[in-house]
């Protein structure tokens, strides 16, 4: 095997252990919100429906199913770009339902953050999950 091969096998593999990272990372927060939406449905739908949102049982345990599922399809690079464009998607539309109140630095700072987010996953999307996946074992 010539030099060339094994950096380029090497450069391969640290982009695959870095693409596995970050989608650990990224997903961490849609798992544990999710679980977390699950495990308090009357808390959630208090919630959902102190801001308005209609049928806040049934909108709490959809949304903590698409957190949950999702982030876990993520972290074992299931159907990740499908999954990627899912969350991505449900992020811009939470972030315009509950982080507009831009007179308030905590849900401007809450706005960036979401779309930051949005930004990681599109960029997943793009790329995929990498070779250490569910879906690089699938060819």
């Amino acid at each position: 095997m010539s030099t060339t091969s094994i950096t380029a096998s090497q450069s391969g593999s640290s982009t695959s252990l870095a693409i596995l990272v970050g989608r650990i990372l990224l997903a961490a927060m849609f798992v544990l919100a999710g679980f977390a939406k699950l495990t308090d449905i009357a808390g959630t739908a208090g919630w959902f429906g102190s801001i308005g949102l209609p049928a806040p049982t049934i909108v709490a345990v959809l949304v903590g199913l698409l957190e949950l599922v999702g982030g876990l399809a993520i972290v074992v690079g299931f159907q990740t770009r499908i999954a990627a464009l899912a969350l991505g998607a449900f992020t811009i539309a939470a972030t315009l339902v509950a982080h507009l109140n831009f007179a308030d630095m905590t849900q401007f700072l809450f706005f960036q953050k979401n779309f930051a987010i949005v930004g990681g996953l599109l960029v997943l999307a793009a790329v995929g999950a990498g070779a250490l996946s569910v879906d690089g074992r699938r060819g």
